[in-house]
Parts: C-alpha cells; sequence; structure tokens
C-alpha cells in the first residue's frame, strides 16, 4: 500500500474510532555502501528502513504508536495502540496538533542524476580512487578505509486539518583513511567528501587530497607545553561546534542544562561570530522544508555579531517563553518523540584565507583533529579537554606536525576569545558547519 493512500485510511478509520485531532509521520531511507580493498570488492551493502508514527488526541489526552508495517492490518494496530497511550498518561501538559503555516518553501533537495548513476559506475570511481592513493607516494602503505556510501531520505506529514507535506533528498560520500609509514613512523589520515553531483567528482583530486592529508602527520615533533594562539581548521571546529550544539535548544535550556538560558539579547560572543541555521543552504546535508510539528522551516540568526538572538525552538518551548517557534522540531525517526535540534547550523565565514591567517600569526598552533570529544567534553559547563592532532606555526609558516596534544578550554570562554573567522566554510555530514576559526589561544599539553 502507498503512503497517501494508508494516510488516508487511517485518518478516516481514526475519526470513527473516536480521536478528534490526528498526526501521522512517515519516514523512509535507503542506503547502499560498498568497499574496496586492494583492487576488489571487498564488501557491498543495501538497506532500507522506516516505518511510521501516528498521534491523535482521544478523550483529550494525546496517544501515540508506530509500526514499520505500511498495510491494512497496521490501521487498526496503531489506533488501539494510541488509545491505551492516551488513557493511560499522566502528563498535565498536552502536545496539540499544529494545522500548517501560512506558506512553505519547495525546494527540490533531490538529485535525480544520483539514481541514475549504475552502481557498477560507483564501484568503478571507487577503485579508481584507491589505485590513485595507492599510486600517489611510495610512503603510502594501505587504506584502512576506501568506502563509498549513498544515502537517501524521505519523509512526510499528514494530519486531519488538511495539511499534507512531503520532501526527499539524497547524496553520495567517499570515506577514506589511508596508512602512511617513513621508517618506524606510521601516520594516518582521514577525508570524507560528499556531493549531489557524482559528474563532478574528480578521482585525481580526491586521490591527491587524501594521501596529502596522511602524509602531512609524517615527521611530527614536540613543542613545549603552554598556552597557544589556536587555529582550528574547518572540520576540526566543525566537530567542537557540533559536540556543543545542543546549548543552543531551548528545550535544554529550559531544562537547566545550558549556560546560554535567559541569555537572548546579550552579548555571548566575539563580535566576529555569526551562527546561522539555513535549512536551505546548498552546501548543508540536513536540509528540510518542514520541521518535525510541520512548521515551515526558515533560516534563522542564532548569534549575530556576537549577540545572542534567539535560541532554537520547537512549539512547545515556544509557548513556554512567549515566543514564536523558529522551527526546529525535530524527530530522531518516526519512533521518537519530539525534540529540539538545528539544520544546518553554521558558523558564516568570513573573508580571508585559513593560509592567510596563518600567515600573519608569530606562534601559534593549528588543531585538524579531534578525538574523544563525547567523553571529554560536558555540555552543561562547556569544559572541555580532548586529544588532538596538528601543526606548529612559527613566523608565519607551518612548520611541523605535532606529536599529539591535549587541548583543554571552556567552550563559552572560547566564543568570546574567537579573534578571526576564515572562508572556508566545510559542512558534516551531521549539518554542522565552521569555517577554520583562530582562537586567542588554549592551553596544549603534549604527550
Amino acid at each position: 500500500m502507498n503512503i497517501e493512500t494508508f494516510q488516508n485510511q487511517l485518518l478516516q478509520a481514526g475519526q470513527k474510532y473516536g480521536f478528534t485531532d490526528m498526526e501521522i509521520y512517515y519516514e523512509k531511507s535507503n542506503r547502499f555502501a560498498c568497499e574496496i580493498y586492494k583492487g576488489e570488492l571487498d564488501h557491498y551493502e543495501t538497506a532500507e528502513d522506516g516505518g511510521l508514527s501516528f498521534r491523535g488526541i482521544y478523550n483529550g489526552k494525546m496517544g501515540y504508536a508506530y509500526t514499520e508495517k505500511i498495510e491494512e492490518d497496521s490501521i487498526e494496530f496503531l489506533l488501539e495502540r494510541a488509545k491505551v497511550n492516551a488513557e493511560v498518561i499522566e502528563e498535565e501538559e498536552q502536545d496539540d496538533i499544529f494545522a500548517g503555516s501560512d506558506a512553505y518553501e519547495e525546494i527540490n533537495f533531490y538529485s535525480d542524476q544520483l539514481d541514475e548513476v549504475a552502481i557498477p559506475d560507483k564501484i568503478s570511481f571507487l577503485q579508481e580512487v584507491e589505485k590513485k592513493v595507492l599510486n600517489y607516494d611510495s610512503r603510502i602503505t594501505a587504506l584502512n578505509a576506501c568506502k563509498l556510501i549513498e544515502q537517501s531520505n524521505e519523509r512526510a506529514l499528514a494530519n486531519n486539518k488538511g495539511l499534507q507535506l512531503h520532501e526527499r533528498q539524497n547524496y553520495l560520500a567517499i570515506v577514506l583513511s589511508v596508512i602512511v609509514k617513513d621508517n618506524e613512523e606510521t601516520k594516518s589520515g582521514f577525508t570524507v567528501k560528499i556531493t549531489k553531483d557524482f559528474a563532478g567528482w574528480d578521482a585525481d583530486k580526491i586521490a591527491k587530497e587524501a594521501a596529502e592529508e596522511a602524509l602531512s602527520y609524517l615527521g611530527e615533533k614536540s613543542i613545549p607545553s603552554k598556552r597557544y594562539p589556536i587555529v582550528f581548521r574547518n572540520d576540526a571546529a566543525a566537530s567542537l561546534l557540533g559536540t556543543f550544539s545542543g546549548v543552543f535548544s531551548a528545550e535544554v535550556a529550559q531544562k537547566g542544562r545550558s549556560l546560554l538560558e535567559g541569555k537572548t539579547g546579550e552579548v555571548i560572543a566575539s563580535e566576529k561570530l555569526t551562527i546561522i541555521d539555513d535549512p536551505f543552504h546548498e552546501e548543508g546535508m540536513d536540509r528540510r522544508n518542514f520541521d518535525g510539528e510541520g512548521v515551515a522551516s526558515k533560516v534563522c540568526n542564532v548569534i549575530e555579531k556576537g549577540t545572542l538572538n534567539t535560541l532554537l525552538h520547537n512549539r512547545k518551548t515556544a509557548e513556554k517563553e512567549g515566543v514564536q517557534t523558529t522551527g526546529h522540531a525535530y524527530k530522531s525517526s518516526y519512533k521518537g518523540t519530539l525534540t529540539v535540534a538545528p539544520s544546518n547550523f553554521y558558523i558564516v565565514p568570513g573573508a580571508r584565507k585559513q593560509a592567510d591567517i596563518v600567515s600573519s600569526l608569530d606562534e601559534a598552533v593549528i588543531i585538524t583533529k579531534l578525538a574523544g570529544l563525547h567523553s571529554g567534553a560536558n555540555a552543561v559547563s562547556g569544559d572541555f579537554s580532548v586529544a588532538a592532532n596538528g601543526f606548529y606555526v612559527k613566523d608565519g609558516k607551518q612548520e611541523s606536525p605535532v606529536k599529539q596534544m591535549t587541548i583543554a578550554g571552556n567552550f563559552f570562554d572560547l566564543l568570546k576569545n574567537i579573534d578571526e573567522v576564515g572562508s572556508d566554510l566545510y559542512f558534516s555530514t551531521s549539518g554542522i558547519g565552521s569555517p577554520s576559526i583562530l582562537i586567542k589561544e588554549l592551553s596544549v599539553t603534549v604527550d
């Protein structure tokens, strides 16, 4: 049974069952992945996942149920489970069903071109990339990972108030982990490339970037442990921002777990910092026309030149605060409850390239990799102490990779101590983005 027919039948049956307001949320994902090892196909997988959730008001209370089976037999199951759920719920605050926004963007986030590329062509391209990486330099010994992933996601939301929403998106990614060895020193480099345009991918360029990333870590040296000016490379900066992105949730703040609670309208960061959540950004990987409640998505200026304009809201958190929702209701899956989460959440780039920023520094450390962020970072206090890799800068020049470091600081202090933001905006697959950023100083301990 197709999803449109199922939705209509479920809403009609729900009305007869005694439900008043009702909502259906549907998700489906398809994934193709393959790995190459020494020119041969080492791993191949295809997977499909998805399901549907039903929310409805029964005798004044909201009931909830979900299923993976989009078939006629699931209709009675959903309604009975939601009815039972509504009868036992004890929460005083009840959710409601949103009728819909006045207008919606109708941007197509799906690339039909990716569907048209045959799987053998994708595998062949990956084989070519692996071959070019291995032949790039004699110090390259192997690839720990040479993987291609194609991901597509579809979701739909409908309710008995006439709202019908639907969207799809997809992307293709290559993941490369390159191992290099020089005498007794062995290092690795990790590279991820993401696109919607398969024809625009260049195997030579991808191979060179992956190879150079790994080779750059050879010849590591120690430096004195002290406080240094820090340049976070764009991907490392995005990782750090992503770890603390939850502090911008109004839901988290209202539960007393964010130091940004009550700070709207205050200066909380350097005037160099502007953070935007843009669900339509062409380079972002978390694009959307509507949120998990069916509210129309919109661009949201979260921090503007250091001032906190707003936290991210769904309808419930906005009502508590007496403001309008920012359209950030989120479901982690069709099984999940509504929370708050960003879409394409990123630091707005500045004018100068990372190389130009580095050239102006007498002494500094460039951070390119962060490890242990989830265990070494406290999202409530903002404190972090994590392992890092990177490079030593002297007299404006990148001199050598540094032996593994530990960097420590506080995220909220870091926001205030941003000296410059670079021009090289990067987005992770999670939709978190950042250019390179220069921090006045952080504590660096070298093992």
